[in-house]
């Protein structure tokens, strides 16, 4: 987590005929907080609310994501999985938020600032300001490598998003695996039934040899994206930190990936994109394209530019948010309909401030 990078930009258009995405200038904003994971979005009592962590989560509510937003810091029962990062939620009609979050377990390669990334689960009862932590739910199994070369993980899973499949029956979890052998390395798969949201210690299964029957505890997995170059290397080559949406244009799910290659220090080498249909079937993804190049940070996601749209579900055209900051718009197109250029809509607002904390191009 927290990588810098230079802010150099590229914007490359995806094909002209197939199912695509493209990006176009938009006037800048930026998130209310700092940002070092995927931001969650949720929409309650007509308002916008986005959960911002670095380390520690913030919440932050308003009329819009371009509208001046009140924070608070989020509240735990308990802080035994701190530091904690909320990367995803749920909210049920009753109100309820189930939130899971990535936490990183310091301390378990002495000499080294290596840490060893776990997924846990949050439920809230008073719309985000406070949770009661449920548990971790999805950890590796392999022994830990303190002599990995990456900078920042000797294993573990973490750098995650979520999404319920649009038959309201499994939570999909996309997750970066970080250890164990090379051709277990890179982006996995597990679900949780839906049933099992209030009690999921136990109730995550991993995809792995074409069924779900690995345990998320400490379970195998067969990677989805899989690595080029293992993470224990200092010239890692593989795509990590999935963030993951249902596009109603395309009707189809929709994966933004981190790219890091082949240099020390997890470089960004770009952000790619991949579309399918069908969550439930893992290998229904398409290859990976080139979105942009040389990003100017990490942690791509998409925030739905209608009202009830979020960091899951969002139409044809949404902001495109990286670490926290908005330059961009999003535009998805379907095989049988070609890209048009269209002029950006300002944000509904007359300035957009950036928070102190908030990274700049």
């Amino acid at each position: 987590m927290g990588r810098n990078v230079l802010w150099l930009m590229l914007l490359i258009p995806l094909g002209s005929f197939a199912q695509s995405a493209r990006l176009r200038p938009a006037p800048q904003v930026w998130m209310p907080a700092q940002v070092d994971s995927n931001s969650p979005v949720f929409w309650r009592d007509y308002q916008f609310h986005v959960f911002n962590s670095a380390g520690t989560p913030v919440l932050s509510w308003g009329m819009h994501q371009f509208a001046p937003m009140n924070s608070e810091t989020v509240r735990v029962d308990r802080d035994e999985h701190f530091p904690m990062w909320i990367e995803a939620v749920w909210v049920d009609e009753d109100g309820t938020i189930y939130a899971w979050y990535h936490h990183e377990q310091l301390g378990v390669c002495p000499g080294t600032d290596l840490t060893v990334p776990h997924i846990g689960a949050l439920v809230s009862y008073d719309g985000g300001h406070s949770f009661q932590d449920l548990g971790l739910i999805l950890t590796a199994g392999d022994p830990l490598d303190c002599s990995a070369k990456n900078g920042f993980f000797a294993g573990g899973h973490g750098d995650f998003s979520v999404i319920l499949d649009r038959d309201r029956q499994y939570f999909y979890f996309l997750f970066g695996n970080y250890g164990g052998p090379a051709e277990f390395q890179g982006i996995g798969i597990a679900r949780m039934a839906f049933e099992d949201r209030r009690n999921p210690v136990g109730a995550v299964w991993k995809y792995f040899n074409g069924d779900w029957t690995e345990p998320g505890l400490g379970g195998r997995l067969t990677p989805i994206f899989p690595v080029a170059t293992a993470w224990q290397r200092a010239d890692a080559n593989a795509f990590w930190g999935p963030s993951i949406h249902w596009n109603t244009h395309l009707e189809s799910y929709v994966v933004l990936l981190n790219h890091a290659c082949c240099e020390p220090g997890w470089p960004a080498a770009g952000v790619y994109v991949s579309f399918n249909p069908d969550v439930g079937n893992p290998q229904g993804w398409s290859k990976p394209k080139l979105l942009l190049e040389h990003p100017p940070g990490y942690y791509p996601q998409v925030v739905g530019l209608v009202v009830g749209e979020t960091d899951t579900l969002a139409s044809r055209v949404a902001r495109f948010y990286l670490h926290g900051y908005s330059g961009w718009e999003i535009v998805f197109t379907r095989q049988d309909e070609e890209p048009e250029e269209e002029p950006s809509p300002e944000p509904p607002v007359d300035e957009v401030v950036p928070p102190n904390n908030a990274p700049r191009p």
